[in-house]
């Protein structure tokens, strides 16, 4: 099986006396694609320890443990003054436990038996968690980022005033030098009418009301304004809703009409927010609108639609017409892109061969249907580039900007995974993401996945890479990890994680670990005849374990290609082991009448890791990669390793530590007496058996 990507890991504290049922919250959070590091608490010392060394994202905390009862954990949690949301587990739902929990402090409540609602119930707590922290960090950025403008707004040369309800509250020197102002007293709740030459008076009232109605300020604004000695000159200000204090207020910048050349500064402007090759918007100032429509569409105000563009076949396009006209390939698609386009819509070059529309005031079916046409209007073009001429098609992704969905980060994020689905499944496609028709989209994507998974299997659509495995003990035989990849056409190679989950959903896991085993025995046989012997690790799924199938599958190829069994290794993660620990006893006992080896991966993060030793004899342990992410300056992570290896050693298993990531970590490993390693420091994957073991 491929391995798959590790997103930032739940911090999770369970109190609960049921050592079972909380390693199966654990592993059913992982099982749902969630990196779990796992604490459990058995006492109130070991609670207020835990809290005290380590920061929690989500607490489940059993309302009917009588180890530590579920008030005296509450109140340690509330002692330890983090901000931890706890989840009362209920063994069944009673309106007394339920009012207990959530008057005790619990964010909510979910049922022991009833797995779904207590994943989706974390999913809740943890998303709340890190907006909260989120919050509290934007807050501080934001104190930061007013000290900061205060000083830079003392030290500015462009005159600089605010004002509220009409009155000046704060100037800076720049401003009283302009008026002729020794100090801020002197105009510290004067009205901004009295900078103002009279016959300006009355259009700079209607001004000022419109303002404070919210209405939008120009651009700039000329008059005649008037210095502390009567004296007039003509001046433009500038507008901008501002803060000071907490209170809201106006920025007003005053700067001297003859210092200004309008038309040059126009043209700096224009130039400063557009790309150089294509004209069109740069990233900067394309964001700087997206953040306006975002704004407005958290307001409730308006709705719109975000695009994010590609070529499809970049790579192939530009092999093509030679590198050399890279350029005039992005300035022809930026001058299709933009005839296409209605004057509402504003396109930019986000970066590299990626562009972004924005659709301003368009529903969920104008932005898919804009989306559409410039599919469309792309597949029907052909482009002139030089002495070549060529068809250039599009993957577009989308996603409808509304009040549920006003943050940047997650508009960006959506349309990016739209575009990736796009290209992914074939590219000149066009994947709009509607909030209000989710559940249909979403099957939409699956079901084109499904179809290029089946495509993968039955016409060799998979790449094998392999990954040396080094072991620090001296033995030089080769051993290598293989890794899946799927054929994205064009030389791409899409990682795993894009599919997996689809695979296992739709019961194709079992399909893709025959597909692998069937090739890694083959080219364990191929090195056998090159007399280069290979041990090759190969990934595999809980799938596998459902009967004797894959076990019966690999012996007859064993045979067929006369391959000693001692050379396979087979990978099943600890945490499905532990969910399904007697179909892996059995499998692991039949494979082992092959001489087949068994391995378990992501090994130590589980609550009780050795626990499964008891049950269960592998010949590897591969320990979770959390352990070596930045292990030189992790204390806990290195003594944690030593233990397992130091464990491991006497019982007879050997280890291996997996995404070294730097000589000091090597350092650190070796003495701890792990036995193998890798990592891209020391060898990347690749699709071929070259790393020197000597």
């Amino acid at each position: 099986m491929p391995d798959s990507n590790v997103d930032s890991a739940l911090r999770l504290l369970i109190v609960d006396e049921r050592v079972e049922d909380a390693e199966a919250v654990v592993s059913g959070l992982r099982n749902a694609g969630i990196a779990v590091r796992p604490l459990r608490a058995e006492s109130s010392d070991e609670l207020g320890r835990m809290l005290t060394g380590q920061i929690v994202d989500v607490a489940i905390a059993a309302h009917a443990a009588a180890t530590l009862p579920f008030a005296q954990a509450m109140q340690c949690i509330a002692d330890s003054g983090q901000d931890v949301p706890v989840i009362a587990l209920l063994d069944r739902f009673e309106e007394a436990d339920f009012v207990d929990a959530v008057v005790s402090g619990a964010r909510t409540v979910a049922l022991r038996h009833a797995p779904q609602q207590l994943l989706a119930s974390v999913r809740d707590a943890w998303a709340d968690r890190k907006a909260r922290r989120s919050l509290r960090r934007l807050e501080a950025r934001v104190r930061e980022s007013e000290r900061r403008c205060d000083a830079l707004i003392d030290s500015s040369r462009d005159p600089i005033a605010y004002i509220h309800e009409g009155m000046h509250i704060r100037a800076n020197a720049a401003y009283l030098e302009m008026f002729g102002y020794g100090d801020f007293q002197q105009i510290e709740g004067v009205s901004l009418l009295d900078m103002v030459a009279p016959q300006h008076v009355d259009a700079f009232k209607a001004l000022l009301k419109s303002l404070s109605r919210g209405e939008p300020p120009p651009p700039r604004h000329e008059i005649e304004a008037r210095d502390a000695d009567g004296h007039a000159f003509p001046a433009a200000m500038e507008f901008t809703a501002a803060q000071y204090e907490g209170e809201p207020c106006l920025q007003v910048v005053f700067r001297r009409r003859e210092l200004i050349d309008p038309e040059l500064a126009h043209e700096l402007e224009a130039l400063r927010q557009r790309d150089h090759v294509t004209g069109l918007l740069n990233r900067p100032a394309f964001l700087r609108a997206l953040e306006d429509a975002v704004d407005d569409a958290a307001r409730g105000e308006s709705r719109h639609g975000f695009l994010m563009i590609e070529p499809d076949r970049h790579q192939l396009l530009l092999a093509d017409i030679g590198l050399d006209h890279a350029d005039d390939l992005l300035a022809a698609v930026a001058a299709r892109l933009a005839s296409l386009l209605d004057p509402s819509a504003i396109a930019a070059r986000y970066g590299g061969n990626t562009f972004a529309v924005l659709l301003r005031d368009g529903d969920y079916h104008a932005t898919a249907a804009l989306a559409e046409r410039l599919r469309a209007g792309f597949a029907g073009h052909v482009f002139e580039m030089g002495d070549r001429s060529s068809v250039v098609t599009l993957s577009i992704g989308g996603v409808q900007i509304g009040e549920r969905s006003a943050n940047v980060a997650q508009v960006l994020a959506r349309a990016t995974q739209a575009l990736e689905s796009a290209s992914g499944t074939g590219g000149d496609r066009s994947d709009v993401f509607d909030p209000g028709a989710a559940d249909r989209l979403e099957e939409e994507r699956v079901q084109a996945w499904i179809a290029r998974l089946r495509g993968a299997l039955e016409h060799d659509g998979f790449v094998l890479h392999y990954q040396p495995v080094i072991n620090l003990q001296g033995d030089t035989a080769p051993v290598y990890e293989i890794l899946l990849r799927l054929d994205g056409g064009d030389g791409e190679l899409i990682a795993p994680g894009a599919f997996l989950q689809i695979a296992e959903d739709n019961g194709m896991l079992a399909q893709i670990d025959r597909y692998v085993v069937a090739r890694a025995i083959a080219a364990i046989a191929r090195r056998l005849r090159e007399d280069q012997p290979t041990t090759l690790l190969v990934k595999v799924s809980q799938a596998s374990l459902d009967g004797d199938a894959l076990a019966e599958f690999i012996g007859e190829l064993l045979a067929h290609h006369q391959v000693p069994g001692e050379y396979l290794v087979l990978q099943l993660p600890e945490s499905k082991v532990f969910t399904h620990l007697k179909a892996a006893q059995a499998f692991a006992a039949h494979i082992g009448r092959f001489d087949c080896r068994f391995a378990l991966e992501q090994f130590g993060a589980g609550l009780d890791s050795f626990q499964l030793l008891a049950h269960l004899q592998p010949h590897l342990l591969k320990l979770d990669r959390s352990f070596t992410q930045g292990l030189p300056a992790n204390a806990d992570n290195q003594a944690r390793i030593g233990e397992i290896a130091a464990r491991a050693r006497q019982i007879g298993i050997r280890t291996i530590a997996e995404f070294v990531q730097d000589a000091a970590s090597m350092s650190i490993l070796f003495a701890a007496g792990i036995d193998y390693v890798q990592g891209n420091f020391l060898a990347p994957a690749g699709p071929g058996m070259h790393y020197d073991f000597e």
